[in-house]
């Protein structure tokens, strides 16, 4: 999978853009504030129809314009095809090959992409919700039920949050409402957590001799999901209903007084374990970012094991913050497999082959061009 040419209209400081990559790797160079990582998240948001730095899409519509947009044209093993995305104040259309998409979820995962930036090192030592975003995103690029899923959880929890409220406030007295939406959030909850578990031991398999390999032999990665209720991987999907709804029922009258839902997926989180210590405690700054890598080396090779294709693979200004090492491990891994996006300020201090034979770009003050 690659993208052959990227156009864009009123994106951030891109008036207008329309860019020919190559399927390798692809270096756009440029000072800070020039837009490169404009470029990176246009990509981005293209596959997810979301951006990974910004959660107010109003943000990505160039000063004063109405609209963004942003086409794509890609190359599958099944053949070409293109997407669309418009981003307005009233919201979002998404179109596969000039078809408009009813949901976003039905338009995610046309197109696969995994991104490492600078705070995906924290994917190890930052909050629960870097740690949860992680998950959300990755399955929903190759399941798009569980996006379908995570959406409607959502919803409940947002209409069961109001309505803990309004409980605890007086302004309601009747529960049976309470009773029907913890049903719904049940059910909800157990498909969103029965999937978090099936990713997760994937992962696992993928990133444990990633790990291994990048740590010389000397370190064992295990990864293990914190959830907020009493069963393991391996229940069926009725028992975890069953399970959370039994929680619930414990702990109703607790989240009445705080008027919040204090159990679910959107509290889990996940801990990361190099023999058999926790890194986000006891690991050095070198542990974390070995695990971080790790993660995102797994990845690649998860959705290629699960769709039968590489996605792309976003690298923005990330090389940097890299020790030679790792640099070189994650560059001999791609070479010759992933078409590959890397943002810089120079690639003096890099001397790899991958990079030495990559097709290069200049971005200055919105403006694009290619120079090799």
């Amino acid at each position: 999978m690659y993208i052959k040419n990227l156009a864009l209209v009123n994106y951030r400081n891109y008036k207008k853009a329309d860019i020919t990559f190559e399927n390798k790797v692809n270096v756009i160079l440029g000072e800070n504030a020039q837009g490169k990582t404009n470029i990176m998240e246009s990509i981005f948001v293209l596959s997810m129809a979301k951006s990974h730095r910004t959660s107010n899409d109003k943000e990505l519509i160039n000063w004063d314009e109405e609209y963004a947009k942003i086409t794509g044209e890609l190359e599958r093993k099944s053949g070409p095809f293109t997407l669309e995305l418009v981003v307005s104040k009233k919201g979002k259309k998404a179109k596969h090959n000039y078809i408009e998409q009813q949901r976003l979820s039905q338009y995610i995962g046309a197109m696969n992409t995994v991104m490492f930036a600078p705070e995906d090192l924290n994917l190890v030592k930052g909050s629960p919700q870097v740690r949860r975003r992680f998950i959300d995103m990755e399955i929903g690029q190759v399941s798009p039920i569980y996006m379908h899923d995570l959406t409607r959880y959502q919803k409940i929890l947002h209409q069961r949050n109001q309505y803990l409220k309004q409980l605890q406030l007086r302004k309601q007295t009747d529960q049976s409402f309470l009773d029907i939406l913890t049903i719904q959030l049940s059910e909800t909850a157990a498909k969103i957590l029965k999937k978090r578990f099936e990713f997760l031991q994937l992962l696992q398999q993928w990133a444990e001799p990633i790990h291994n390999g990048i740590s010389r032999g000397l370190e064992t990665l295990k990864i293990e999901y914190k959830n907020s209720i009493d069963v393991s991987e391996n229940e069926e999907l009725s028992k975890m209903i069953e399970a959370y709804y039994e929680k619930f029922d414990k702990i109703k009258n607790r989240e009445i007084d705080r008027g919040v839902t204090l159990i679910g997926p959107h509290r889990d989180d996940l801990a990361f374990y190099v023999n058999e210590k926790d890194v986000q405690t006891f690991g050095s700054q070198g542990q974390q970012r070995t695990t971080a890598l790790s993660l995102k080396l797994a990845e690649i090779e998860l959705i290629h094991s699960e769709i039968g294709e590489y996605p792309i693979l976003l690298l923005d200004d990330v090389l940097s913050e890299l020790d030679d090492y790792r640099q070189s491990h994650l560059l001999n891994t791609i070479q010759g497999k992933v078409q590959t996006f890397v943002t810089t300020t120079n690639i003096d201090g890099i001397d790899h082959d991958t990079l030495k034979q990559a097709a290069t770009y200049q971005v200055v003050a919105g403006e694009i061009k290619k120079i090799k």
